[in-house]
């Protein structure tokens, strides 16, 4: 047995503890901990960052607490620096404390924005927009001494040069949401102790207790950077391999030393394609055909099985209907690839489950059953040594990555922690997990509310199907709250994604603001239908209520002009239908394969 490093551990903490001086000059922010004398003076004409002292900060300033840096971003005013104002504690991991920032600032280096034209103030102020609006999805956690980015198998299979990194230097790029805004940060390692890694997605821990013994459940989903975006506007994969919505999810036990892992992933169906809103409740899907798939395939499944070994495809797709070619487009390439580190199932999530049938997942479970116990989980005893390591993930996907991949790895996560918590001598020989209803509440909740957390990050609502996941069964009240998300999802998708693909991108860099750019991308011109055609819709369409409601000397009149008044807002509707996408609120910041 090989002995693990140790998890989490770091030499090179951030500091814990800052407060902000503001002069018009300069911020500098200076680190409060304990023995600390180090100041980061960052120049608001220049936009130099140098490391000071405590008595260089002048006592004119105006100073206030914060709990983080999140970088430095360049808009149409210039410079702006980020920092956490609020945080909320989450848990602690293995002695380490774990953070969920709940309010940030968005702090000028400009002091003033009589520089800017009414154009430039108005973009400026659009972009600052955007910004917040990524910053107030829930979602955003922190340590300043422990590593969040990495499983709990990777850390302990870590150098020891590893473990003397700054925790930005040793972070994993995909999981560091604000990686572009520190950027300036990366690039000097005498201030890395000032920056902050911050990952995107979910965490939630619980002090447990079954048959009278106590242990830490820990669940924590790590969302990818890379193709990062919103539900109909980023899909498939990017030229690197990256997937959309790709989340790792992490289950972790920790019991009187011994600590246990599962990991999974899920995320889109990894070749070229796109499902590009357009007014339907469901655009059809579209595989491209101009470019070579295998490519990008072959990258995103090199990459997984570097990062996490063997490869089982849980593909939840429909078989029949809009979403048939998706799945047998995937199973094709899978066979083509012929890589033994790599397998697949399909099962058709809603054929088998309709009618309320939720037992037929069993089909499902039992298919994966000697995969899942040939993966294994990683496993360190009290002394530190690795037990087992984890040898393979699930990756599962459904069309969205959301609700139907939720409810499976819920599954196969209880099924891994059933075999732990029995050889860790929690669970006595032949007691089952869903016997123990304290701890079965506090597992179904927490993957619930793992579900929504994704779901509202990636789709804009909460998840559908919760209520199984919460429940163990299907209600009429979870059919009608999923009615009411996807009602709400479909008005997001329609007419509020761009803004909020534009967002994601602009925070994470894959849209940089030029100063000096004469044509802004955000001034679109809408072609004439967008204004008329909705006008002469609702028009004709009050109209026609209002001929009903007034009848007129013959029922005749009153016919002809019921008719033609409905048949004018019908065919508008029609024409608005078939011209969807020139409706639909569109991304104005990045095309690239976005677009396809």
């Amino acid at each position: 047995m090989a002995t693990a490093a140790p998890v989490g551990t770091t030499a090179a903490a951030a500091y814990a503890s800052l407060k902000l001086h503001i002069t018009p000059e300069k911020f500098y922010v200076e680190a409060c901990d304990d023995g600390a004398d180090d100041v980061l003076a960052i120049d608001r004409v220049s936009t130099e960052v140098t490391l000071t002292v405590k008595k260089d900060v002048p006592p004119s300033a105006v100073t206030r607490p914060v709990f983080g840096i999140l970088g430095t971003i360049r808009l149409v005013a210039g410079t702006y620096l980020i920092v956490i104002t609020k945080k909320k504690k989450v848990g602690e991991i293995f002695g380490h404390a774990i953070w969920k920032a709940t309010d940030f600032d968005i702090l000028s280096y400009k002091k003033t924005m009589l520089h800017l034209t009414d154009i430039q103030l108005q973009d400026n102020k659009v972009f600052l927009s955007m910004l917040n609006h990524v910053l107030s999805v829930d979602g955003f956690y922190f340590s300043t001494t422990y590593d969040l980015t990495h499983t709990l198998q990777r850390l302990a299979n870590t150098s020891p040069e590893f473990q003397e990194m700054s925790l930005l230097e040793r972070a994993d790029p995909r999981f560091v949401w604000n990686g572009h805004l520190l950027r300036e940060f990366i690039a000097q390692p005498e201030i890395h102790r000032f920056a902050t890694p911050v990952m995107h997605g979910f965490i939630t821990m619980h002090s447990c207790s079954i048959n009278g013994k106590c242990f830490d459940w820990l669940l924590i989903s790590r969302r990818s950077c890379f193709r990062a975006g919103v539900r109909y506007y980023v899909r498939g994969i990017d030229s690197e391999g990256h997937a959309a919505n790709f989340v790792e999810t992490e289950q972790i036990v920790h019991y009187k030393g011994s600590k246990a892992s599962f990991v999974q992933t899920r995320g889109s169906i990894p070749f070229f394609w796109s499902q590009r809103p357009n007014l339907k409740y469901k655009p059809k899907p579209q595989i491209s055909k101009s470019v070579n798939h295998m490519d990008g395939f072959q990258r995103h499944f090199d990459s997984q099985i570097i990062s996490y070994g063997k490869q089982m495809i849980v593909n939840l797709v429909n078989q029949k209907g809009s979403e048939k070619p998706l799945e047998q487009t995937f199973s094709k390439m899978v066979n083509s690839m012929a890589n033994g580190m790599v397998r697949y199932v399909a099962f058709d999530f809603h054929k088998e489950c309709s009618r309320m049938r939720w037992d037929r997942l069993q089909i499902l479970m039992d298919q994966l059953a000697d995969q899942q116990d040939e993966f294994s989980y990683f496993l360190v005893d009290s002394e530190g040594k690795t037990v087992t390591q984890q040898e393979g993930t699930f990756r599962s996907n459904c069309m969205d990555c959301l609700d139907r991949t939720n409810v499976i790895q819920s599954l196969l996560a209880r099924r891994s922690l059933q075999a732990q918590l029995q050889r860790l001598g929690v669970l006595h020989v032949g007691q089952r997990i869903e016997e123990q209803a304290d701890f079965e509440k506090i597992y179904k909740n927490a993957w619930a509310d793992n579900a929504n957390a994704c779901a509202k990050q990636y789709a804009g609502t909460g998840a559908l199907k919760t209520d199984y996941t919460r429940t163990g069964k299907r209600t009429r009240w979870g059919l009608i709250m999923d009615g009411w998300n996807s009602l709400i999802r479909y008005y997001k998708n329609n007419f509020s994604d761009g803004f909020r693909q534009d967002a994601i991108d602009l925070f994470l860099g894959n849209y940089s603001v030029d100063e000096v750019e004469p044509a802004s991308p955000l001034h679109v011109k809408k072609d004439w239908k967008f204004l008329a055609l909705p006008i002469i819709m609702v028009v004709a369409f009050s109209m026609c209520i209002i001929c009903l409601l007034m009848a007129g000397d013959t029922w005749t009149e009153t016919l002809a002009y019921v008719l033609f008044w409905g048949s004018a807002s019908f065919g508008t509707f029609a024409i608005i239908l078939y011209n969807g996408k020139d409706f639909v609120d569109a991304p104005k910041l990045v095309q690239k394969e976005k677009m396809d």
